[in-house]
């Protein structure tokens, strides 16, 4: 007899959909949910925001600049969720980082965030922190 089933799991961090079980055999797909961020700093005030379908470059004395969303890369033989590098489609030598650290801190405030951030824009490098919207 042949059983479809359709629910969701969670493996090592990862979230996977069970899509069907046919003859003993187990189709998965990972979610393709992207992950949101936001990455901001101080001195000069800045914010990058990653969102499902574009990344937004903000900053009191520049002009706002959307990118494509990209997938980002990950490091080899680290969980996905340790570090990603977003290259910027559109824009020569424009890439983001992000890191997860123990502690991040702004400078201005008492909060802490669980990433570090790095954003080159062009010849332009911005260093804050980041965290998950």
């Amino acid at each position: 007899m042949m059983k479809t089933f359709l629910s969701s799991i969670t493996f090592f961090g990862l979230g996977i959909t069970l899509l069907s079980m046919h003859s003993n055999h187990l189709v998965v797909a990972q979610n393709s949910k992207s992950e949101e961020f936001i990455a901001r700093g101080t001195e000069p005030f800045w914010s990058v925001t990653v969102g499902k379908s574009a990344i937004i470059f903000s900053s009191p004395d520049k002009p706002k600049q959307t990118f494509l969303y990209t997938k980002p890369l990950t490091a080899q033989g680290r969980p996905a969720d340790l570090v990603r590098v977003y290259r910027l489609k559109n824009r020569e030598n424009s890439i983001l980082i992000i890191k997860q650290v123990d502690t991040c801190s702004d400078g201005m405030s008492d909060k802490n965030y669980p990433y570090s951030a790095i954003f080159i824009l062009g010849n332009q490098v911005f260093e804050g922190c980041a965290e998950k919207k």
